[in-house]
């Protein structure tokens, strides 16, 4: 475990001596050096006004994360275990899965204004495809006779699910819940842009204005951190506890 974390922590270290090494060779304001972002970085930490905007997009990321999660993860199953239905919306899916993110954005504002519901309504509508498309081949490759033996035995249907149709369908939800973090926290950010006085993207939209590339990578690497710190901290511990079962 220790060396892992040895190897990524060497891997970033790397990268922050090839960006010294650059900005050191181009010379130019608009690639600042690592240390010039670290002091944006505290400054705009210190100021209150990163963790402020942080707190407001990683509210908004947390609940369209649970609402495509919990929405997409039921029609999968349902899709993955009724071939008739899953004919029946096909068709739905595949439109919504081609839909350009923007455009969902644009009619969502359109629709509900430019408030918090429509923009935690434009993310979660761009991730809740991608979620059942992996959650319906998870639902397909459960094994059947499983499912049998335990109905031959009369094992009670929750007991069925929790002990027999999950496990295996949790390598899906993981792989749709890793893929959805890092879309959602994409559509975040040009959410805030668009429509939203508040947020990280929408900080980075005056920074853009300002020319500051500066304050705009200070911002990117705190985005970063979080996104790091709740795949170290969060998804691979909880990945390796459900899927301890398999060895």
């Amino acid at each position: 475990m220790k060396r892992r974390w040895l190897i990524r922590a060497a891997s970033l270290l790397a990268l922050a001596l090839i960006w010294q090494v650059v900005a050191w060779i181009a010379q130019s304001d608009v690639l600042p050096t690592p240390w010039a972002v670290l002091l944006s970085l505290i400054t705009h930490t210190l100021s209150g006004d990163l963790p402020y905007h942080l707190s407001i997009t990683l509210a908004r990321v947390a609940v369209a994360f649970l609402l495509a999660m919990a929405i997409g993860t039921a029609i999968g199953i349902v899709m993955g275990r009724y071939r008739q239905l899953d004919l029946v919306l096909d068709g739905a899916l595949v439109l919504g899965l081609n839909i350009p993110a923007l455009v969902t954005i644009i009619l969502c504002y359109l629709w509900f204004g430019l408030n918090d519901v429509a923009a935690v309504a434009a993310v979660a509508l761009n991730k809740i495809p991608t979620v059942i498309v992996m959650v319906r081949e998870g639902a397909r490759a459960v094994d059947p006779r499983l499912l049998q033996v335990a109905q031959a035995y009369r094992v009670p249907r929750i007991v069925t699910l929790r002990r027999v149709f999950l496990p295996q369908l949790y390598p899906y939800l993981m792989a749709a819940a890793r893929s959805g973090l890092a879309l959602i926290w994409k559509i975040v950010l040009v959410v805030e842009l668009l429509g939203r006085s508040n947020g990280v993207g929408f900080q980075l939209h005056v920074f853009y204005q300002f020319f500051d590339i500066t304050s705009i990578l200070a911002y990117t690497l705190a985005f970063a951190g979080v996104v790091l710190l709740i795949e170290a901290v969060l998804m691979r511990p909880l990945e390796n506890r459900l899927t301890r079962w398999r060895g």
